[in-house]
């Protein structure tokens, strides 16, 4: 079975979930493939979704009409260890069932690792034979290389059209690098509230609120060498976003501090592309063309607290 390592750019770790090639599960048929598959990538889906809406701001305060800025954003998410896992309950799954025998488990998602390896009964039709059985050791996740966060990186810009209103842009550009490449862009709109009325110089704070957009793309292209051939074998996967912030900042000289309630809504498609045709060495079944196609929404509230602070010119 074909693998990739953990991939040293950030969006490349995250979506390195494809390491394992989940296509083998169609052995055991695309409805048990599915459930699984959705299981497993929900908490890289949910990250991802919060990850990469981070950093749109860092004041409340906009600037004066017709300011550019750029700026190099990086973070860093924290995995929970409640995302690592989830429970397999084998009487969920037509033709899936553990070796040992166990009802159920807690087993890795893309962010965990098994340790030790899970190993699962696939069982599967052959035409000659009738019902046959392999066994399978279940993928594992990026825990397996000791990464325990999340990590984003774009650039971005802004521009000030007019007083107390801030058109940014963030964008990473769509890098290929062995058999996967993702990108990146955004858009986002940040109004000053307070800069709309005529004084607020005595008024000891800046209001303002954000709305933004951002999509993430990203497909792994893999050769399974395994029981599963075929041809144009891909997992592609798109995200998109919708972020709603209010912000509140001191208006000090040197030091301010900010912070933010906000509401993120995306929507994560995941597809298995490609044709896949199941074989144990001496015979094949029946063709599959793109198995399955996975959605997943992610929701709730974001919370921010910084500073900033100003040095020199």
């Amino acid at each position: 079975m074909k693998k990739i390592a953990i991939l040293s750019c950030l969006l490349f770790t995250v979506f390195s979930f494809s390491q394992q090639n989940i296509d083998e599960l169609l052995v055991a048929g695309t409805n048990d493939a599915r459930r699984f598959a959705a299981d497993y990538i929900a908490p890289v889906n949910e990250g991802l979704a919060y990850g990469i809406n981070f950093g749109w701001f860092n004041n409340a305060v906009t600037p004066k009409k017709y300011a550019f800025e750029f700026s190099v954003i990086g973070n860093a998410s924290f995995i929970k260890d409640e995302k690592k896992s989830f429970r397999l309950n084998a009487a969920d799954y037509e033709n899936i069932s553990f070796e040992d025998n166990s009802s159920s488990k807690m087993v890795a998602t893309a962010l965990g690792h098994n340790s030790p390896p899970e190993r699962v009964v696939l069982n599967y039709d052959n035409p000659i034979f009738g019902t046959q059985s392999v066994v399978f050791e279940l993928p594992t996740g990026i825990g397996s290389k000791n990464i325990n966060t999340i990590p984003s990186f774009f650039l971005q810009g802004s521009f000030s059209p007019f007083n107390g209103t801030q058109i940014k842009v963030r964008y990473f550009p769509r890098i290929k690098r062995e058999d996967a490449n993702v990108g990146l862009y955004g858009f986002g709109l940040q109004q000053d509230f307070t800069r709309l009325f005529s004084d607020t110089s005595s008024f000891p704070l800046s209001i303002s609120g954000l709305i933004a957009y951002t999509h993430l793309s990203g497909d792994y292209d893999f050769t399974d060498q395994g029981f599963v051939n075929g041809q144009n074998q891909k997992i592609e996967t798109e995200t998109n976003t919708m972020l709603y912030e209010f912000i509140v900042a001191t208006k000090l000289k040197v030091l301010n501090f900010y912070g933010s309630v906000g509401y993120l809504n995306g929507t994560t498609n995941t597809n298995l592309l490609g044709t896949y045709v199941v074989t144990d060495g001496t015979t094949s079944g029946a063709a599959i063309v793109d198995p399955f196609s996975i959605e997943s929404d992610s929701s709730g509230l974001l919370t921010t607290l910084g500073a900033n602070l100003k040095l020199g010119f």
